[in-house]
């Protein structure tokens, strides 16, 4: 009896080498590292660290022994979290939804700033523990009181569940602001990738809500405003940067809208979306809309497939401001307060952030804007993992933190 399991122990170094190997070939076939990135060699060696434990995960996930997110989300929050003497942080519950509040100890004599976070991660990755070092930056650096909400994520939970759960937390947090000393004047929302695209919603959806406080300032990192327009300049030109290439890409958004995989061409090429509604939104989405330096790498002049009604049917809910808040009418983009935004050169979702810049301004909002040329999608998270980190990590904090000390 005891030879099986000998022999399954001798084969478990070669299963997981042989998963490693695959990984690291699959980096250097697909993966797109541009020169101009700082740090390449470690951002290689990550990214098949990533392609490592996602690939365990889906074998787990094809056995039937756990989903793939939920795996990588056991993984990163398996890190141990340093306490900081300056804040006391509270794990809470506003009704069913998982917050995480961080103040600071110190004595105050006005009541402080207030941010509300919403972290990123595709609604695959993320967590209130994942981004907890990044939040316990933000407000002792700000001196601000920070609630960080932690949303229903896939595979049990698909959109809208992440937008309602943000909304519903943020109601409840703007409607309590003086049980955590927070200046109502003085609230600003926070997010990344899909984070930002929560923010930008959550702020969009409270325009003109007189029984609660306004919102003071949106800062927007890297967000999604549109998911149906994946031909954009920077969909082309980073289509295979990592962490976040097209195919990746595809593949959450697919999970997170809980439409089946078989639609992905018809996602890429948009024959999934009516000419008219094209027509419509063409003032908003047209590259024309994207500065002429943007589009000197490799940009293809590009129209959609021809229309199939089927996939539409599939697929419509895309087109919800939601998902897509870059659809918002002019008379409540007119109303949204200022913005910071960063956007990242070597990123798949460069072009949202600056349509989006585009729509705010177009309307006389305010927006402060921030481009880093050796940025990539998700380095943010690396700001404080030391020799894991990236200059582009450390400028997009200290760019964030100086930003809301001024507000």
């Amino acid at each position: 009896m005891a030879v099986p399991w000998l022999v399954l122990l001798l084969a478990l170094p070669v299963f997981f080498l042989g998963v490693f190997v695959w990984a690291v070939f699959e980096h250097f076939l697909t993966a797109d590292v541009p020169a101009t990135m700082e740090q390449r060699t470690k951002l290689r060696a990550l990214h098949c660290l990533f392609l490592y434990l996602l690939t365990l995960g889906n074998i787990l996930e094809k056995l039937g022994i756990c989903s793939m997110p939920k795996f990588v989300r056991f993984l990163h929050d398996s890190m141990r979290i340093k306490k900081d003497p300056e804040l006391r942080v509270t794990d809470l519950r506003f009704g069913t939804i998982p917050v995480r509040l961080f103040q600071p100890k110190a004595a105050s004599s006005r009541l402080r700033r207030g941010i509300i976070f919403y972290h990123g991660g595709g609604s695959v990755f993320g967590s209130l523990d994942c981004y907890h070092g990044l939040c316990n930056h933000l407000a002792r650096e700000t001196d601000s009181v920070l609630l960080m909400i932690g949303y229903r994520m896939v595979p049990d939970h698909h959109s809208p569940a992440l937008c309602h759960d943000c909304m519903n937390a943020s109601i409840y947090f703007l409607k309590a602001l003086e049980t955590y000393g927070v200046d109502p004047s003085r609230v600003v929302v926070c997010g990344e990738g899909i984070g930002g695209a929560a923010a930008a919603t959550v702020t969009q959806a409270l325009v003109g809500r007189s029984d609660l406080p306004r919102i003071r300032a949106q800062v927007l990192i890297s967000p999604v405003v549109q998911v149906f327009c994946l031909q954009l300049p920077s969909f082309q030109q980073n289509r295979n940067v990592p962490f976040l290439s097209q195919k990746f890409m595809v593949t959450v958004l697919c999970n997170y809208l809980a439409i089946d995989l078989s639609w992905r061409d018809a996602i890429l090429n948009g024959s999934c979306v009516p000419p008219d509604v094209w027509k419509k939104y063409d003032k908003w989405l047209s590259p024309d809309n994207i500065p002429k330096k943007f589009k000197k790498r490799g940009f293809q002049p590009w129209s959609p497939g021809p229309f199939n009604e089927a996939a539409y049917l599939e697929t419509k809910h895309m087109l919800d401001v939601e998902v897509s808040s870059l659809l918002a009418d002019d008379e409540i983009i007119a109303q949204l307060p200022e913005a910071f935004l960063v956007s990242c050169e070597n990123d798949i979702l460069r072009d949202d952030g600056l349509l989006y810049r585009k729509r705010l301004e177009d309307q006389g909002v305010r927006v402060t804007w921030y481009h880093l040329e050796d940025g990539f999608h998700g380095s943010l998270i690396f700001f404080d993992k030391k020799a894991l980190s990236f200059p582009c990590s450390l400028k997009i904090v200290n760019a964030v933190v100086n930003y809301v000390k001024g507000i």
